[in-house]
């Protein structure tokens, strides 16, 4: 057993540090989840007063407009972050074809029945995924501000996997 517990800082004084012991898992059908006699796990109520407490010893707080975040909207704010980057590497000419980043993100771990990366993007459209990410911008900043390549193939309702230009890869 790789894991048998997590300790949560009860004190952020490194030189007396109070720990507190959650055991975690299946085994215990306690932790971050409690699990049922079907072993289905829901999330535990309890571990939110250790959530609370490593926030505040941290100091971390919560930007009210993520708490609300959808799934969906975690998901979406994930990977079209990935669609942007493969749009800079394409644009930069470091990935020749769009075929070469729908090969490597699957390599790479991406769902191999989603066909990669720009496969994926193109089934959502570049403008919805340019559009999310100009919204995003606005909101968090220009972490999120997409590409110029993704946007003017999202203004010109192009796919992704089409290239425009024949260049040759940089590398």
């Amino acid at each position: 057993m790789l894991v048998s517990s997590v300790t949560i800082l009860r004190d952020h004084n490194p030189s007396e540090w109070k720990l507190d012991t959650l055991i975690v898992g299946e085994t215990t059908q306690r932790g971050f989840y409690i699990y049922d006699k079907r072993r289905k796990a829901k999330p535990d109520p309890e571990i939110n007063k250790y959530i609370d407490k490593a926030r505040e010893i941290s100091g971390v707080t919560i930007d009210p407009k993520l708490a609300k975040l959808s799934d969906k909207d975690i998901v979406e704010m994930i990977l079209f972050l990935v669609v942007n980057e493969a749009c800079r590497l394409l644009a930069e000419g470091i990935a020749v074809k769009p075929a070469d980043l729908d090969i490597a993100s699957v390599m790479g771990g991406f769902p191999p029945y989603r066909g990669g990366i720009i496969y994926w993007a193109d089934t959502l459209g570049s403008k919805y995924i340019c559009s999310r990410l100009v919204e995003w911008a606005r909101m968090y900043g220009n972490f999120f501000k997409p590409c110029a390549y993704l946007a003017e193939k999202a203004a010109t309702v192009v796919p992704l996997s089409t290239t425009m230009d024949p260049a040759k890869s940089r590398l």
